[in-house]
C-alpha cells in the first residue's frame, strides 16, 4: 500500500529498500543456527561495502539497489541491526534500539539516493518510530515489548512533513501505529496529501 503513494521515479528505490529489509528478516527469522545467519548477513555486508559493478548477477535486490547512485553502502547499518536479534529471548533494550536505528539509517540511504538530503533530520525521526512500532508488533516477549515502548516513549513524537518522494513513509508509520480501519483512513490521508 505503501509503495502506491510514491511517485513512479521513486518506487524502484522503494521497493529494493522494502525488498532488503524483508531479505534481512528472513535469514534472521528462518536459521536456528546464529552462526549460519551470522555468514549470510555478512554476505550482504560485504556487497553493500563494494562497488556494485563487482555484484553478482542473478540477485535480484542487488539488481534493484543498482539504481540507488551509489548510496547503498548506507544500507550496511540495516544488516548490522538485523544481526542484532540473533540473541537469546529476552533481547537487551540495545539491541532492539540497534535494529531501529539499522532501520532508520536505510531511511536516511534512500532519502540521499532520491536526492532528498534537505529531508534527513524528519526521515530519520519518523523511520525511527516506524521502526519501533514496527518491532513492538513483531514481538512476543513482554520484557522486549515494554522496552521498544519505552524506546517508542523516548523517541521524538513531531512528524515532519517529507516530499512526496519519501510519502510512503509517513504512510508505513501509519499503518504501524495505529489499528483496524483508522490507520487505513490516516495512511491514505498522508499518502495523498502528506499530512
Amino acid at each position: 500500500m505503501a509503495l502506491a503513494y510514491a511517485p513512479a521515479s521513486a518506487r524502484p528505490a522503494w521497493a529494493a529498500l522494502l525488498a532488503l529489509d524483508l531479505r534481512l528478516a528472513g535469514i534472521v527469522r528462518s536459521v536456528h543456527e546464529p552462526l549460519l545467519a551470522q555468514v549470510r548477513l555478512a554476505w550482504w555486508r560485504d556487497r553493500l561495502g563494494e562497488d556494485c559493478a563487482n555484484w553478482p548477477a542473478g540477485e535480484p535486490v542487488l539488481q534493484a539497489l543498482r539504481g540507488w547512485n551509489g548510496h547503498y553502502a548506507g544500507l550496511i547499518a540495516l544488516v548490522d541491526g538485523w544481526e542484532e536479534l540473533l540473541g537469546e529471548a529476552p533481547l537487551p533494550s540495545a539491541s532492539l534500539a540497534a535494529l531501529a536505528e539499522g532501520r532508520a539509517q536505510a531511511f536516511v540511504a534512500l532519502s540521499r539516493a532520491l536526492g532528498e538530503e534537505a529531508s534527513i533530520g524528519a526521515t530519520h525521526a519518523l523511520g525511527l518510530r516506524w521502526a519501533l512500532a514496527d518491532l513492538a508488533g513483531h514481538l512476543s516477549h513482554p520484557q522486549e515489548i515494554a522496552a521498544v515502548r519505552a524506546l517508542l516513549e523516548a523517541s521524538d513524537a513531531k512528524v515532519s512533513r517529507l516530499p512526496r518522494s519519501l510519502r510512503p513513509l509517513p504512510v508505513l508509520h501509519a499503518l504501524a501505529t495505529r489499528d483496524g480501519g483508522r490507520a487505513i483512513l490516516v495512511a491514505m490521508r498522508l499518502g495523498l496529501f502528506g499530512r
